[in-house]
This record gives structure tokens, C-alpha cells and sequence, in this order.
């Protein structure tokens, strides 16, 4: 179970419109910068769901894990209050929602710092 998880119902819904200010908060230009690695890292059909209309495809774990590099995922998991090892499985699950909920119109609107 992860934190998202846990969490549920208007909680759950803090942590997806907070997931894109925390990822701010680790990598320059945000999560635009993290769906840009994705993207070039060959999960543009991924990214291209979650910021279009249709069905969010999924990413896993194992995915995330060859795009992130150490820094990158210590300090995520630091800004999440998760350990390390549960990074990836929260963030495989949060990230394509996070991304849908801000992206209404197809385009990604990252809240202002």
C-alpha cells in the first residue's frame, strides 16, 4: 500500500494537486522536466495519455526507475515523507493522475510557486 493509498478520499486528492510543487521543489522546470525525460526515454504514449481525454495508460515502478536517477528520487521521496524503496510505487501510481488532473484542456498547468 502506498501513501496515496492510505491517504483516500479529499486527502488523496491533496496529494495529487501537491505532487506537481513538490516535483518542482526536486527537478528544474518541474514536472514538465520530468514528463520531458519520460518522453525521451520512450514513454511518450504514456505521457500523450495521461494529457489527453482517453484513459490514463500506466507506467510502472521498473519504469520510472531507468528515467529517475538516485538524486533525483532521494530527494522526492525526502519531499514525500516516503522511504526510498516506496518511491517508485507511489509515484508509478500518483503520477498519471497528478498529470490528468492538471492537464483539463490536454496542456499541462503546473500551479504557481
Amino acid at each position: 500500500m502506498s501513501l496515496f493509498d492510505s491517504l483516500g478520499g479529499s486527502l488523496g486528492q491533496m496529494a495529487l494537486k501537491a505532487l506537481p510543487g513538490l516535483i518542482q521543489q526536486v527537478l528544474p522546470g518541474g514536472l514538465n522536466a520530468l514528463l520531458d525525460q519520460l518522453r525521451r526515454s520512450g514513454y511518450e504514449s504514456q505521457v500523450n495519455s495521461w494529457l489527453g481525454r482517453g484513459p490514463n495508460e500506466p507506467i510502472t515502478a521498473d519504469d520510472l526507475r531507468k528515467v529517475l536517477d538516485n538524486e533525483q528520487v532521494r530527494q522526492m521521496a525526502q519531499k514525500l515523507g516516503v522511504p526510498v524503496d516506496q518511491l517508485f510505487p507511489t509515484l508509478a501510481q500518483a503520477l498519471p493522475e497528478a498529470v490528468d488532473h492538471h492537464s483539463p484542456d490536454g496542456t499541462l498547468q503546473v500551479p504557481k510557486p
